[in-house]
Order: C-alpha cells, then sequence, then structure tokens
C-alpha cells in the first residue's frame, strides 16, 4: 500500500500533540487497524471519516487507551501512552473524549457530573471546580440546567454536559467519536456548534463523524479511512472536491446527494 502524501500546510511537523506510529490493532482475526501513521498538531481539528467498520473509533479509542494496540506506538505531548494506574488515569484527563452515548452519571446533578473528575483526578477544591463547571456549562448553552439530573435533559444537552464535563479537566486534546450519532437531527446542529466553537478557541480535537458540513467548515484536516487503514488525507476543500482514491469517491458519492 502507497503512502499517501499528507498535504504541507496541514502538518505542523514540529509542534504534534498526538502522533501514532505503525500502530496495529486485532480483534480476533480482524485488522481493524493496520500500519496506522498519523500525526496531529497543536491546534489542529482532524476530522476521520469513513464508510463503517473503517477503523474509525477504534482508532480515536486507542488514543486515550480505551482500546489497547497490538503494536507500534501512540505518544501524547512527547510521552509513550502509560499502560495503567494513576498515569493513565492522568492521560485521561489529558485526552477529553466525547463519546456516541452521554456517559453521565445519572444519579449526580449536572454541576456534580462536571465538577467530580476536577475534584478527583485534578484534585481541585470543590469551590474553584464548581466555579469552573458552572462557567464552562454557560459556554456550552447549559448554564440553566445545573442542578438538574441527566435524565430530565433533551439528549443534546446532555451531549454538551459530557463535552463541559470533559473541558473542565483542561485537556490538551479532545477525542469525539461520533457524538451526534445517537441524537434526533434537531438536537444535531447544537452540538455541532459547541464543537465549532472549539475548533475556533483553537482546540486541538479528533473527531469521527458523519456530518460531512462539519468536516467541510471545521477541519484542518479529513482523514478518510477504510478497512483499517487510512487511505488519504487532505484538507477538506481538496478532499471534498478532489479525492485522489477510488475509495473516496465511491464512498463519497454515496453521502453527498448531488
Amino acid at each position: 500500500m502507497t503512502e499517501v502524501p499528507v498535504p504541507k500546510d496541514a502538518v505542523p511537523a514540529a509542534d504534534d500533540l498526538v502522533v501514532l506510529k505503525d500502530v496495529n490493532k486485532h480483534f480476533g482475526a480482524l485488522h481493524v487497524l493496520q500500519d496506522i501513521n498519523l500525526s496531529i498538531g497543536r491546534g489542529e481539528v482532524v476530522v476521520v471519516i469513513g464508510p463503517s467498520g473503517s477503523g474509525k473509533s477504534t482508532l480515536c479509542r486507542a488514543v486515550n487507551r480505551l482500546e489497547t494496540i497490538d503494536s507500534g506506538l501512540i505518544t501524547i505531548d512527547g510521552k509513550p501512552l502509560p499502560q495503567e494506574g494513576k498515569e493513565l488515569a492522568r492521560l485521561r484527563a489529558d485526552v477529553g473524549m466525547v463519546f456516541q452515548s452521554f456517559n453521565l452519571f445519572a444519579h449526580k446533578t449536572v454541576l456534580e457530573n462536571v465538577t467530580l473528575g476536577q475534584v478527583k483526578v485534578r484534585k481541585a477544591g470543590k469551590k474553584a471546580a464548581e466555579e469552573r463547571a458552572r462557567s464552562l456549562l454557560d459556554r456550552v448553552g447549559v448554564g440553566s440546567q445545573a442542578d438538574k439530573y441527566p435524565a430530565q435533559l433533551s439528549g443534546g444537552q446532555q451531549q454538551r454536559v459530557a463535552i463541559a464535563r470533559a473541558l473542565a479537566m483542561e485537556p490538551k486534546v479532545m477525542l469525539f467519536d461520533e457524538p451526534t450519532s445517537a441524537l434526533d437531527p434537531e438536537m444535531i446542529n447544537e452540538v455541532l456548534e459547541v464543537m465549532q466553537q472549539l475548533a475556533r478557541d483553537g482546540m486541538t480535537m479528533v473527531v469521527v463523524t458523519h456530518e460531512m458540513g462539519f468536516a467541510r467548515s471545521a477541519a484542518n484536516r479529513v482523514v478518510f479511512m477504510a478497512d483499517g487503514r487510512i487511505v488519504e488525507q487532505a484538507t477538506p476543500d481538496q478532499f471534498f472536491s478532489n479525492p485522489r482514491s477510488d475509495r473516496a469517491k465511491d464512498f463519497l458519492s454515496k453521502i453527498l446527494h448531488h
């Protein structure tokens, strides 16, 4: 498989925050990540797209070690991923993650959900943690919901709380694994808007999504995966107007209704 050249303007090589080198992962006989090489620069927004089963979510989950890899190396800010224990907890605080399902604690209020990690992992004082939580809830547009429980919120609101919770840890990078796929259509935009704003504010982001509008408008780089490999990567303009591989052309022709 030939290496696809990466557009020069898409990779700030000296300041890579997340680096995957020759990463492989199997689930049984299935080779879900095949020799993945990918660098994500500080402040870069990388959107990972591709057909179902292409390895996108596994790639995302490998970056904060929710999935272990079989071979290769992943570094965050120059340090290899730790194996387990306190170091791993600290890494997970540096790498915010937002999933399809909101994964909020049902028995805790919205405010408690956003405060908990700051106190437990970051060792913040309760008062400071609550102040930060309230300001982040305001930032994602759910400040008035602070004393409610997750079940009292819409899916879009819950996902925005999940984003605030990840941001509360002051992560170096945010991973989004199909954050809108479980939402009703009218709620998708309210979550994407928060993500757009984060991108504008310079947050380093890796986003696995089916939302091509977001990929076009917010990404610095689009990474297209198929069958466990990175098939091509390019700026959004290049990728959507002139994909180089047949796989990408085929994928785009199915999802972009001309």
